[in-house]
């Protein structure tokens, strides 16, 4: 609604003049790098642990030294960016940490990857060269998200980065493992694991994914005569290491079998009929096949009644068990096994494609097997019970509260969690084994043991035990440091719902057990981002987006803003490139106003006029900033950042852009004394405007901010004071003003219904005494593209609006009675249709036989007709 055409200004002061370097099209690429070089240069991300300000802190969750910069970071970023540049404007001293998680088996897999492209493995270079190789892959390849993070804006003291394995973090490690240990919550033992055979390690209930595969069920019957079993498996190749049946205690049916030995088939064994309440007799057959080495449930039954543990593969998942199927990977033993007993008569009943939940791991997608592996755990109970407790009693707040069910189901019935990784890369394990069997864990500040016999650990630590320390160890923990002392704990953590179970339940264990304080005051879950139809974004639907394609083509800003106009607060967020491209046009339009107020003189210097000098759109826009801004300051301390966004786009595109500095022109082009107040206003609107949009649009609003104050009002718009609502409020100018849109609106409306081009220009005599309007006369003419009524004029149509009316002479722009011939024969049909679909409803038979859906559809021609009716009569009433 802007008309972009620029006045040539007199003389209005200092800035009635366009700089020369402000140019007229904004180019985010020419602005975005150098704008952030600045910030950085000048220290103003840094934060002071000295200084005597109140502490922001937010940690950024560590992105693995293996990725790159995707829609899911680039969302959350712009929310932390967002929180932490605000605080730094209301003068917090404000520390968002940046740093990287060393990422344990994703690294490993990556440099393992490219020596085998070498045609090398790891096993070839020995343990310490393959570290030294991470290491240098690191360097060279790693941290590439860094450099990305800095074209998304990202406001982060890049002074204080870290990375996991850094020398500072490695102490904090070995500092805890060796507490929990000496507090007995670490311990070793062997128990059923989740095996990766592609990894070779073991990964932790979290770490795997489970989908819906297709498999196969087999029931086979072990045994003969009325000493026989049967039971049915998913799994056929692990009967080879079953050494027990199970059967209800109470389950009469098998009462006579229990404590019967039963032959195995394709063994030469025979196993025992054992009574365990774990087996659901209302299930199957209610008869199961128990093998304590390769299944969770089963191996809880061995322990209870002392059954032998057969591990029947090996780390790959070939079969180790001797016999025929000795040296098959585990699927090729499966239908061997199956075709083995088939022709023994042994399997009664096959069904394929058997669906059936899979896990697989999280990394690789291997199918994961259920393993008996001697690992190193932690006992979480009494650490969950902190985590939950400092939720429940308030001290840390889950936002949006209805997720913290979700936090709660996972905290409550943790169970003890497996934190040994068979890899080289990672913090190894501070456990040392002597050639007597002793075991010595060892601190950061100890002599590990010397001697023949004694060796460490092979095993590293899971990635999530490091990354779980990184509230404080990133700010020096386990020493006492300024840091320490200023920043912790944290002020929020922002983080995807999907990630409670891996890290933030991880983090609240970790900090309430080493430092007795939560690490964060708020926990603010966002939700996913999708696609623009709500699809989940993978690469085998083609719909994953480089955030970086986006930048180029329409700035940083655009795709920041568009991510924040769908962050409603745990919901999953939908982001298409035609947003993207409106958020663009948003971006330019905020440049193209400011340029337009800053050529008619627009200023911030010198005090605001006296609201008595004020126009009433001096005094409505006025009254609408404090508005907005009460409202942002709400919506930022709610986390509900799409009402955020929503905001300020309505008011400064609508309210500043497209009214206000239109209503403003003619008074402009008058001068004077009421010109000089308005742009003295509109500099005022502008500066607050662009400090209200600077969190979420920082680039654009750097630019035309500092271009407007001319650096006098302070160095950067980043370290600008935050505003300040000033409780000016003035409803009798809004309600004038919103007299002056609504009477605009209508005849813009009336002009569209008639083909008028919105540049068109149309004699009009404006009836306006006794109306609001009457003070906007000039304003609204100009706006509504009305020309005087000359001589001769008669007018064709009147339209009674606000109050006032206002009648036109449509003669030369449309012919009239074309356009009433056209009316008449639309409002027939409408006419028309309204009786034929009126006596249906009113047809008793109709409405006995028709199906609902069908009356539905006529009573909703009904209510268009209706519609129709009632507008096509008001278009004709106002062709005179």
């Amino acid at each position: 609604m802007t008309d972009n055409t620029q006045q040539s200004p007199d003389a209005h002061g200092p800035h009635s003049a366009i700089p020369a370097d402000l140019p007229t099209q904004y180019a985010p690429a020419e602005v975005e790098g150098k704008l952030y070089e600045r910030w950085v240069e000048a220290g103003w991300f840094e934060a002071d642990a000295k200084s005597k300000k109140p502490p922001y802190t937010i940690v950024i969750p560590p992105p693995n030294v293996t990725g790159s910069l995707h829609l899911g970071h680039a969302f959350q970023h712009t929310l932390m960016d967002a929180l932490t540049r605000r605080k730094r404007m209301q003068g917090y001293e404000a520390l968002w940490l940046p740093g990287m998680d060393h990422a344990g088996i994703a690294t490993q897999n990556k440099v393992e990857q490219q020596l085998g492209e070498e045609g090398k493995s790891r096993q070839d270079l020995g343990r310490e060269a393959f570290v030294d190789r991470v290491w240098q892959w690191k360097q060279e390849y790693g941290g590439r998200i860094l450099g990305q993070m800095r074209r998304l804006g990202d406001g982060v003291d890049w002074s204080r980065e870290r990375f996991t394995m850094d020398e500072g973090l490695s102490r904090a490690v070995q500092t805890v493992f060796k507490k929990m240990y000496d507090d007995g919550l670490i311990y070793r033992a062997e128990r059923i694991i989740n095996w990766c055979p592609r990894c070779l390690t073991a990964i932790s209930d979290i770490e795997v994914e489970y989908q819906d595969d297709d498999g196969e069920l087999v029931q086979l019957k072990y045994g003969d005569g009325e000493e026989s079993v049967v039971v049915a498996t998913t799994r056929a190749e692990t009967m080879l290491g079953d050494t027990a049946i199970a059967v209800h205690p109470d389950d009469e049916r098998y009462q006579h079998l229990i404590g019967k030995q039963i032959k195995l088939p394709l063994t030469d064994r025979t196993i025992p009929v054992v009574a365990d309440s774990h087996v659901d007799p209302e299930f199957g057959t209610g008869q199961v096949k128990v093998t304590p080495a390769h299944d969770p449930n089963d191996f809880e039954i061995g322990r209870r009644h002392d059954l032998p543990m057969l591990t029947v593969m090996d780390e790959r998942g070939v079969i180790t068990a001797h016999g025929p199927f000795q040296g098959l990977d585990r699927f090729e033993a499966r239908s061997a096994i199956v075709a083995a007993l088939r022709e023994q008569g042994r399997v009664l009943q096959e069904k394929r494609p058997y669906v059936h939940s899979v896990g697989h791991c999280s990394r690789c997608k291997t199918t994961i097997e259920p393993r008996l592996s001697m690992q190193w755990w932690v006992k979480v109970a009494p650490l969950a019970k902190k985590a939950g407790d400092a939720v429940r009693d308030g001290r840390t707040t889950i936002h949006p509260a209805d997720m913290a069910s979700r936090y709660f189901d996972w905290v409550d019935n943790m169970h003890d969690w497996t934190i040994s990784r068979q890899l080289w890369w990672g913090h190894r394990i501070p456990v040392w084994y002597g050639p007597e069997g002793e075991v010595v864990c060892v601190g950061p500040d100890e002599q590990p043991p010397a001697g023949e016999g004694w060796h460490q650990d092979p095993d590293v630590l899971d990635t999530w035990f490091s990354s779980g320390l990184w509230p404080f160890s990133t700010l020096g923990w386990p020493n006492e440091t300024p840091d320490l002392a200023k920043f912790y704990a944290t002020d929020v953590l922002v983080t995807g719902y999907d990630i409670i179970f891996f890290w933030v339940a991880r983090m609240m264990m970790f900090g309430t057990y080493v430092m007795d304080e939560p690490p964060f005051h708020t926990i603010a879950l966002t939700g996913l981002v999708r696609d623009e139809h709500g699809k989940k974004m993978s690469k085998s639907f083609g719909n994953v987006v480089d955030p970086l394609d986006w930048m180029d083509a329409y700035g940083s800003d655009a795709l920041r803003f568009t991510l924040a106009s769908g962050a409603n607060p745990g919901t999953d967020v939908p982001i298409g490139e035609d947003w993207v491209k409106a958020s663009r046009n948003f971006a330019n339009k905020i440049w193209n106003a400011t340029r337009f107020a800053l050529m008619n003189g627009a200023t911030v210097e010198g005090a605001l006029p006296d609201a008595s000098e004020m126009a009433a759109t001096d005094r409505w826009i006025l009254s609408r900033l404090n508005t907005v801004l009460a409202e942002a300051d709400g919506y930022y301390e709610d986390y509900q950042f799409a009402k955020l966004a929503d905001a300020l786009r309505h008011f400064a595109w609508d309210e500043v852009f497209d009214w206000y500095v239109e209503l403003s022109k003619t008074t402009f082009a008058r001068g004077g004394r009421a010109a000089e107040v308005s742009r003295r206003v509109l500099g005022e609107i502008l500066d607050v405007t662009l400090r209200l949009l600077h969190p979420i649009v920082p680039f654009v609003t750097e630019e035309l901010w500092t271009t407007l104050t001319g650096g006098e009002s302070g160095e950067s718009i980043v370290v600008a004071a935050w505003p300040q609502d000033s409780g000016f409020r003035d409803a009798a100018a809004e309600a004038e003003i919103a007299t002056v849109q609504q009477a605009v609106t209508e005849v813009r409306r009336f002009r569209a219904d008639q083909g008028l081009q919105p540049g068109q220009k149309v004699p009009a005599d404006l009836a306006l005494a006794g109306t609001p309007l009457v003070a906007h006369e000039e304003a609204v003419r100009q706006l509504l593209r009305l020309q005087p009524a000359g001589e001769g004029f008669q007018a064709t149509a009147s339209l009674p609006v606000a109050g006032a009316t206002v009648s036109l002479d449509l003669s030369g722009a449309i012919d009239v009675e074309a356009e009433r011939k056209r009316l008449t024969k639309d409002l027939a049909a409408a006419e028309k249709e309204l009786a034929q679909t009126g006596a249906k409803l009113t047809n008793e038979a109709f409405l006995a036989k028709a199906p609902e859906h069908v009356v539905d559809k006529i009573r909703g021609r009904k209510a268009a007709a209706e519609a129709d009716i009632a507008r096509l009569t008001q278009q004709l009433d106002r062709l005179a």
